[in-house]
């Protein structure tokens, strides 16, 4: 078992803030099922919630639901809200279903349909991420659904019976806000050329989607350090640490310790006084103590610190809460 920081919502997804809602990975092990289903149930309940309510005057415009996040469950929401005839806009601080985009698995498994609102039943059996995106572009583009990509979210305050949402770009009044945000957060990136590679990811939820396949860890933290053991713990996997210091003195003593021992075992090689200098499809180039040189890797996971959504969660007083989840549990 795992033990996983998740928000406290009730049935509705509801949290203990009044209008804010939560839906789909902060959960922990988010199934795209379940993402989905999740946020349907969030703009249902907003729906019922604001239904023959008389809307308050504001100076500015403003819309019924605010949704951050545009991975199916933020979607989903923001179908459903407009099934429903709510006003909404959906915001992404990266581009359009972010989540699907760097998920691991090359192939998604949808064993049994679910019901996307304003399209019908999506199933896709043994397809890939891809397959899952163009669904999801298309309904994007049919049915008219505001989404303002590249926009990020910094913050949500009560304003009487608003919510303002601040961003990147602004602020946007709402009525109802439903944050359906990945685990990843805001990652901080190391600015080089190839970043923007499906191979690259900022956070592992499942491990064993990596079995069989070399990756290249970059950070010396105990995110990069904890990462590096769930993954020499997978059959077949090995695992390159890139890390700018010349030791691991930023970590706790139990993970020094373990990572000293998958060392040792030969599944893990430490490159110290290392800084990737580009990412290239199937290579690295990585620059060791002046010298350049170039490695073969499947995948590339930056772990070099950030603003975990669970900062911004805690800064709007939405409670946390600890649960336990099965490893064996199915990614989708």
């Amino acid at each position: 078992v795992n033990r996983v920081r998740v928000r406290l919502i009730d049935a509705n997804c509801d949290t203990n803030i009044p209008g804010l809602y939560i839906v789909g990975e902060l959960g922990g092990r988010g199934l795209i099922k379940n993402a989905i289903n999740e946020g349907k149930m969030a703009s249902e309940h907003v729906a019922k919630v604001l239904e023959g309510t008389v809307p308050p005057s504001a100076d500015e415009p403003f819309v019924e639901v605010a949704i951050i996040g545009s991975g199916p469950a933020g979607l989903s929401a923001g179908l459903e809200a407009m099934r429903r005839h709510l006003s909404v806009v959906v915001i992404e601080q990266g581009s359009l279903s972010d989540t699907v985009r760097k998920y691991p698995r090359h192939k998604l498994l949808l064993a049994e349909p679910v019901a996307v609102p304003l399209y019908g039943d999506l199933w896709i059996a043994d397809a890939s991420k891809e397959s899952l995106l163009q669904v999801w572009e298309t309904i994007v583009a049919n049915t008219g659904l505001p989404v303002r990509t590249g926009e990020r979210v910094t913050g949500v305050t009560r304003e009487g019976p608003f919510l303002r949402v601040q961003t990147s770009l602004g602020t946007q009044l709402a009525r109802k806000v439903i944050l359906a945000l990945g685990r990843r957060g805001t990652p901080r990136k190391l600015g080089v050329h190839g970043e923007e590679l499906d191979k690259v990811f900022y956070d592992i939820v499942e491990m064993e989607a990596f079995a069989g396949k070399h990756v290249l860890i970059v950070g010396g933290g105990d995110s990069a350090i904890e990462s590096v053991l769930g993954l020499a713990n997978q059959p077949g996997t090995t695992v390159t640490l890139v890390y700018r210091g010349t030791a691991w003195d930023r970590v706790k003593e139990r993970n020094r310790e373990k990572l000293e021992k998958v060392i040792a075992s030969g599944k893990v090689s430490p490159m110290l006084q290392s800084t990737v200098r580009e990412i290239r499809a199937d290579v690295a180039v990585i620059e060791v103590a002046g010298e350049t040189t170039i490695l073969p890797n499947d995948y590339v996971v930056i772990r070099i610190g950030g603003d975990p959504p669970f900062a911004m969660l805690e800064r709007l007083g939405v409670r946390i809460v600890e649960k336990e989840v099965p490893t064996g549990a199915r990614a989708v």
